[in-house]
C-alpha cells in the first residue's frame, strides 16, 4: 500500500529507505536488480523454407513487412526480393529459410507496375511526399501522353531519383539529399518493355509498365512530365508482378497475422517457384547427394538441358541450382530442405 506523506505529523515522514522509491513503489537496494517472476518461454524459431507473396499495403516499409512475416511463421530466417517504397502497395515476395538462396533469381525477373502521374507539379522526391520544385498550368491530353510513351520503351538511359537507395561514395543518395547536399546521379541503362495508358482524366494519368530491374517509376513520371512540358510526379504506385509472382497469388498481411503459424502455412509456396524461368533436371539419389556436397555431376540423356542455368530435384525435392556446361551441372547453391517446406509435387 502506498502511504501519503500527509498521513503523518510534521517531522515524521517515512524515510525513503532502500525499499521505498519517492513514489511509494518498492525497489531493490542500490546495485541490485528487483526480483521478477520467471519470463515466459519464447517460442523456438522454426526451420521454415518457402516464399510468401505478400500484398503490402501503403504505409508499411519493406523491412517491417519482413519482420511481420517472419513473426507470423516463427521462422529463423527471412528476406525480401526487392524493396517496395512505403507509399507503394502490391507484390513484395518474401523468402523464408532456404528460399533466401533464390532471391537473386526473383530480383532479376521482370516487374510490372500500375501508377498514377499527377501533372502540373514536380517534387524533389518525384512522388507525393516531396517538396514542389517546379510547376506548370499546362495539362496534357491522353493523346499527348500516349505519343510520348514510345520514347521511354526499350533500352533507355535513366537518371535515378535523388531520393533513392543508390550509394554515392558509400552513402545512400536519400541520406545525402535529406542532409541538404546536392546529389548528382548519373544516368544508368534500364529496360522498359511496355508502357500503356489505362486511364486519363486531365490532371492525372494511370499508366501500366513492364520493366527490368533497376527501373525507377518515379523517374519515369518525372521525365514524362518534363518531355510534355507540364511536369509531374507519382501520386500512387502499385507493383503487380515480380518475376514469377503476381497479384493472383498474393495474400494480405492480415491473412498471416490474424491466425496461427500453422494457418499461415497455407500461404507458403515452394522454394523452387522462384526458379520457374530456368529448366529443371531430375537426378538420382546418388547424384543428388553429390550435388548437395557441392560436387559437379555429369548429366546424361537427351532431356539434359543445354548450357545455362538449371536447378536439380531428387524425388520432387530441390537439391541444387547451378550452371550446365558441356553436359556437366556445377552447383552454386545447395539446399537442405528439412523442417517445414512445401513440396511442389504434393
Amino acid at each position: 500500500m502506498t502511504v501519503s506523506i500527509e498521513d503523518h505529523p510534521p517531522g515524521e515522514r517515512p524515510a525513503l529507505g532502500p525499499a521505498m522509491s519517492p513514489g511509494g513503489e518498492s525497489r531493490a537496494p542500490e546495485g541490485r536488480r528487483p526480483q521478477r517472476g520467471p519470463r515466459p518461454d519464447r517460442p523456438k524459431r522454426r526451420d521454415v523454407s518457402g516464399w510468401v507473396i505478400l500484398d503490402k499495403h501503403v504505409g508499411m516499409t519493406s523491412t517491417h513487412a519482413v519482420a511481420v512475416v517472419k513473426r507470423a511463421f516463427n521462422a529463423k530466417k527471412a528476406g525480401h526480393a526487392g524493396t517496395l517504397d512505403p507509399l507503394a502497395s502490391g507484390i513484395l515476395p518474401i523468402a523464408l529459410g532456404e528460399a533466401t538462396k533464390t532471391v537473386p533469381f526473383v530480383m532479376d525477373g521482370r516487374k510490372a507496375y500500375r501508377f498514377t502521374v499527377q501533372w502540373g507539379v514536380e517534387t524533389d522526391t518525384d512522388d507525393a511526399e516531396g517538396r514542389p520544385v517546379a510547376s506548370s498550368e499546362a495539362r496534357p491530353d491522353r493523346a499527348a501522353v500516349e505519343a510520348a510513351l514510345p520514347a521511354f520503351v526499350g533500352a533507355i538511359e535513366q537518371v535515378p531519383p535523388r531520393y533513392s537507395a543508390i550509394k554515392i561514395q558509400g552513402e545512400r543518395a536519400y541520406d545525402l539529399a535529406r542532409e541538404g547536399e546536392v546529389v548528382e546521379l548519373v544516368a544508368r541503362p534500364v529496360q522498359i518493355d511496355r508502357l500503356a495508358v489505362v486511364e486519363h482524366d486531365g490532371s492525372r494519368t494511370v499508366i501500366e509498365a513492364e520493366c527490368g530491374k533497376g527501373t525507377y517509376v518515379r523517374a519515369l513520371a518525372r521525365d514524362l512530365g518534363r518531355m510534355l512540358g507540364c511536369f509531374g510526379h507519382v501520386a500512387a504506385l502499385r507493383r503487380t508482378r515480380v518475376g514469377p509472382f503476381s497479384e493472383a497469388e498474393a495474400c494480405p498481411v492480415t491473412a498471416l497475422t490474424d491466425g496461427t503459424a500453422e494457418a499461415a502455412l497455407a500461404h507458403l509456396r515452394p522454394v523452387e517457384t522462384a526458379l520457374d524461368a530456368i529448366p529443371e533436371v531430375v537426378v538420382s539419389r546418388d547424384l543428388g547427394l553429390r550435388l548437395m556436397r557441392g560436387q559437379p555431376v555429369i548429366l546424361r540423356g537427351r532431356d539434359a538441358p543445354i548450357d545455362g542455368k538449371a536447378f536439380a530435384t531428387c524425388g520432387g525435392i530441390l537439391v541444387a541450382v547451378g550452371d550446365v556446361a558441356r553436359g556437366e551441372l556445377v552447383p552454386h547453391r545447395v539446399f537442405h530442405l528439412g523442417g517445414t517446406a512445401p513440396n511442389r509435387d504434393a
